[in-house]
């Protein structure tokens, strides 16, 4: 929200040469978070100046250029001193102009030397087109007050007429700045210099004068309140048959009637300098009014012209199939939920969102109908997110309108109408209000106190309640408080204990951290997840986090036709289902990583995946209402209604898990990574793992396998599908694993008792084994490993080999064991006997012979 500081201070008392820097101290204060200081961004001199004489001169490219004698004010050498024939001695500069929209005596706008126009442009003397050009006309676009450039700005055009040589900044407004602040979606009353002038007087204690009754607003209200049932009332019809939840769309409709305008008068100065530094485009004199009135109170207004308006006015849902044309030209088709202001020819503007072509202000516009209504946010929410059509006006219905600001609002622009337009107020109108009563809330006397830890006064808390606008009654315990109409957000004690802490300040709320109570901490599963992804992270691997919301495509991919959990109101239609796995998020970081040129990519996640046992799932019971707790049977529906939810840890690797260096070429990432970030995984719960020939539908089926701890299966780790991998422009070869953490986490050892350091030393020997080809690495080496007995501190698989030199349909496996005891060296003769152990189990099992 941006808020110019002239029109701020004319309903806040503002200190003198007010800077940005404070507004926003002192908005911070009260919970607005500070954005940016908005200015035209020109400095002086810039002053007023009359076209006494000009020539045209065609030049050599074609362009013709007027060099001009342009008055610019009493000589700054001789001021106002002696006439010269009949006149002061004044500053006639020689300006070199482009633009050929002026005449003679025409007032004009000069920047002069040593002035900066936007850009920044520094204005200086210099030579061109033969002459010294002493300065510079200035367009509207040079200025910064809008984009037209059709030539140079002409006062006149603007109903000014100031003497030469006055401050031309002054004039148009262009000294003014503007302050912006994020007003959070609970605080729609800010969007206006109304609500954020409140917010100045809370903070700083300076005065405020509420826009929406002052005078001579009260004085139009008094006048036109006595429409309702005589034969001056507008006809408006409110007929909602389709309300969403139950909540009428519109509580508020107010129309009054100004006749006679000019519609092609000129925006003045002032208001356009103001909806400029707003960031609203100036249109026209009568839009431009109905902005103004929007951003002053906070109230969106529409006009529409009278003159082609049939019969009087229904709000009303739309009709399936009808449509629209709004005033950006595009033709709608209307939904059954969406909002509609129609007359007797049809819809005339989709409500609260965006006015329809068929009765917009033109120029040619005579008399005005103008609108100011209060709508349900639900449904200009869903309207406006159905037909991608954000907007001012829905911006703020959306996030709730003060309903009792719609007939200052009205009054506002009609007489704004009168005074800018040459409008003349007619008596027809009408003011249609069907607003609950404000519901009162109870808030004990200590309430703020216990809640914060900050001692408020009963006094205190009355009087900040008052300031904000609320209806404060004493109870025995307290208070009952009706919040003001402009704000929905106070429903509860909460919110309004959250108005004192506010507006009281937060820098009195103590920075305390509570004293933990004893025999609490982590749970021995969070503990043990915290390890797991400390432990990737300090192997290199960078923690992500990927959306839990799968496409149909991407489920199927990796865990083929199992049932999944389908949201009923998914943010994306097109990804609708919760993830059963990990991969997908990962695969699709990966892309996107390397789509923005990152090629070596080592990630993990542990999030949760959702695992159903069956295709929907849902409470169909009934909650008991109250205080009152449920019983075990309605315990036990809720528990089934949930999905099982399983905590899982992945990762991906592609790339160079080695990168290239001077003598050394690259390793690439591959299956072995995410085997030992598996082991990593292990070994973070203190749990050995082992793998198994395995599969998975998105994973290569020859490079895959099963992760066991013990005998159960608690993940996958492989190389994703070179067809998928193209598919998602990824490298041929993407190492993955996934495990399910929670089977992981039951299936370790409840203690991880340490291996002491031994003081004796390892006596190490090789083993190389002939088997069958089909025979599995993983099982050959547990065999030995029986085989060998405890002796056996290690082994390692250290080479596949298959080719010359063995029989077909054969492989020679060779093995790295390290042996040693508790309490003595070993000799190599005990060694030997331990690994000849060892080949025993394995030829026994697998046929194992020892290699030649």
């Amino acid at each position: 929200m941006r808020i110019p500081v002239s029109w701020l201070g004319e309903y806040v008392d503002l200190p003198d040469a007010v800077t940005a820097e404070h507004l926003h101290a002192a908005l911070v204060r009260v919970g607005f978070e500070e954005e940016a200081e908005h200015s035209f961004g020109v400095l002086g001199p810039v002053v007023v100046g009359q076209v006494l004489d000009f020539a045209d001169e065609p030049q050599s490219n074609g362009k013709t250029i007027r060099w001009c004698q342009v008055d610019v004010g009493p000589s700054a050498s001789t001021g106002s001193g002696p006439a010269t024939g009949g006149r002061h001695a004044r500053d006639i500069r020689g300006i070199v102009c482009g633009a050929s929209n002026f005449a003679v005596g025409d007032k004009v706008v000069v920047s002069l030397p040593g002035a900066v126009l936007p850009g920044p442009f520094p204005i200086s003397a210099r030579k061109t087109y033969g002459h010294i050009s002493d300065g510079m006309i200035a367009s509207v676009k040079e200025l910064g007050l809008g984009e037209e450039h059709d030539g140079i700005l002409v006062l006149s055009t603007m109903g000014l007429d100031p003497e030469p040589g006055v401050d031309a900044l002054e004039v148009l407004g262009l000294e003014d700045f503007a302050v912006e602040v994020n007003v959070t979606p609970d605080r729609g009353y800010a969007f206006s210099v109304r609500g954020i002038a409140r917010e100045y007087s809370h903070s700083t204690g300076a005065a405020f004068r509420d826009p929406a009754v002052a005078q001579p607003v009260e004085e139009n209200l008094s006048e036109w309140r006595a429409v309702a049932g005589s034969a001056t009332e507008y006809p408006v019809t409110v007929d909602d048959q389709a309300p969403i939840r139950g909540r009428v769309g519109c509580s508020v409709f107010v129309t009054r009637v100004v006749r006679g305008i000019d519609p092609n008068r000129p925006t003045p100065p002032w208001m356009r300098s103001r909806l400029k530094l707003a960031g609203i485009r100036s249109i026209s004199l009568p839009v431009d009014i109905t902005n103004y009135v929007m951003w002053e109170l906070g109230q969106p207004i529409h006009g529409y012209d009278l003159a082609k308006l049939t019969g009087g006015i229904t709000v009303r849902r739309a009709e399936t199939g009808e449509t629209l044309e709004t005033l950006d030209g595009v033709t709608r088709t209307l939904s059954p939920e969406d909002l509609l202001i129609t007359d007797g020819s049809g819809a005339i503007g989709l409500a609260g969102v965006m006015g329809g072509a068929t009765a917009e202000i033109s120029p040619s516009t005579s008399d005005v109908l103008i609108e100011a209504a209060n709508f349900d946010p639900m449904s200009i929410a869903r309207t406006a997110r159905r037909h991608k059509l954000p907007s001012e006006a829905s911006k703020r219905f959306e996030r709730g309108v003060d309903p009792e600001v719609a007939e200052a609002a009205a009054a506002r622009v009609a007489q704004l109408l009168v005074d800018l337009a040459g409008g003349t107020a007619d008596p027809l109108g009408s003011v249609r209000k069907d607003l609950p009563a404000r519901a009162p809330i109870q808030l004990r006397a200590d309430a703020a106190s216990r809640l914060t830890g900050v001692r408020y006064t009963p006094q205190e808390t009355a009087e900040i309640l008052t300031r904000i606008g609320a209806d404060v009654a004493e109870t025995d315990d307290g208070f009952t408080v009706t919040p003001p109409s402009w704000r929905p957000d106070l429903i509860d004690s909460a919110s309004l204990i959250e108005e004192v802490a506010r507006i009281a300040g937060y820098d009195r709320i103590p920075s305390e951290l509570p004293t933990a109570p004893p025999g609490r901490g982590l749970s021995r599963a969070q503990r043990l997840r915290r390890q797991v992804a400390q432990v990737l992270a300090a192997n290199g691997a960078t923690e992500v986090l990927a959306y839990p919301f799968l496409t149909e495509k991407q489920q199927q991919a990796v865990s083929g036709d199992a049932p999944s959990v389908r949201l009923a109101n998914p943010l994306d239609a097109e990804a609708p289902l919760m993830r059963r796995s990990l991969l997908p998020g990962l695969l699709e970081i990966a892309r996107r990583n390397l789509s923005r040129g990152l090629v070596d990519v080592r990630v993990f996640e542990v999030g949760a995946a959702f695992l159903p046992e069956r295709g929907e799932y849902g409470f169909e019971g009934r909650l008991p209402a109250g205080a009152a707790l449920p019983d075990a049977d309605t315990l036990a529906a809720l528990h089934d209604s949930i999905p099982p939810q399983s905590w899982h840890v992945g990762g991906l690797f592609l790339g160079d898990a080695v990168p290239k260096q001077p003598g050394q070429p690259g390793v690439p990432a591959g299956l072995s990574d995410a085997l030992d970030a598996a082991r990593q995984v292990g070994a973070a719960v203190g749990a050995d793992v082992r793998f198994e020939a395995g599969g998975n539908p998105a994973l290569h089926p020859g490079r895959t396998a099963s992760v066991l701890i013990g005998n159960t299966v608690v993940g996958v780790a492989g190389e994703v599908l070179p067809a998928l991998a193209a598919e998602l422009n990824l490298p041929r070869t993407v190492a993955v694993f996934e495990l399910d953490l929670d089977a992981v986490i039951t299936a370790a050892p409840a203690e991880v008792t340490p291996t002491p350091i031994s003081g004796y030393p390892a006596a190490t020997q090789d083993l190389s084994l002939v088997v069958p080809a089909e025979a599995p690495a993983g099982d050959v080496l547990r065999a030995i490993a029986a085989g060998a007995g405890p002796l056996l501190e290690r082994i390692t698989l250290v080479d596949d080999y298959r080719g010359a030199g063995i029989e077909p349909g054969t492989k020679s496996l060779t093995f790295a064991l390290r042996f040693r005891a508790p309490d003595r060296t070993l000799t190599a003769a005990e060694a030997t006997e331990a690994k000849l152990s060892g080949l025993a189990a394995a030829a026994d099992r697998f046929g194992a012979a020892l290699r030649e």
